[in-house]
């Protein structure tokens, strides 16, 4: 997780991501938006969750990854950067609904060698 330098939710603590630039796919984007908030080189495994969040014009495309070296460091638009025991994650600072879900989706299937990719959750009141 990242700790958030930045507007909106500065001080909570996220999932590196952010927009797509012109070129790149969902995957290099995700790899780079890794790179850039969390100094991590990742290795994507495969697409975690398809979000859609009508109320802030988004889709959220979160994918399964793991580190490709042993290294992290807060980037740019970070605090800190930390990797958490699952009992030890900042549950009450998490920054989006969006981070939650993910987390939980990959904690589902963090063992499975294939799965189909989650949406919304179903008690999701606030997409629209």
């Amino acid at each position: 997780l990242a700790r958030r330098a930045i507007n909106p939710r500065r001080d909570y603590w996220t999932l590196p991501a952010g927009f797509m630039e012109m070129h790149e796919t969902t995957a290099e984007g995700a790899a780079r938006e890794a790179l850039e908030e969390a100094c991590a080189r990742i290795e994507i495994d495969a697409l975690l969750a398809v979000y859609n969040i009508p109320r802030i014009g988004q889709v959220q495309i979160m994918y399964r990854a793991r580190l490709a070296e042993p290294s992290f460091a807060a980037g740019e638009e970070s605090l800190e950067g930390g990797l958490f025991a699952w009992e030890d994650i900042p549950w009450d600072r998490l920054a989006f609904p969006s981070v939650l879900w993910a987390l939980r989706h990959w904690h589902e299937v963090r063992h499975l060698p294939s799965f189909v990719p989650f949406g919304n959750p179903p008690d999701d009141r606030g997409a629209r």
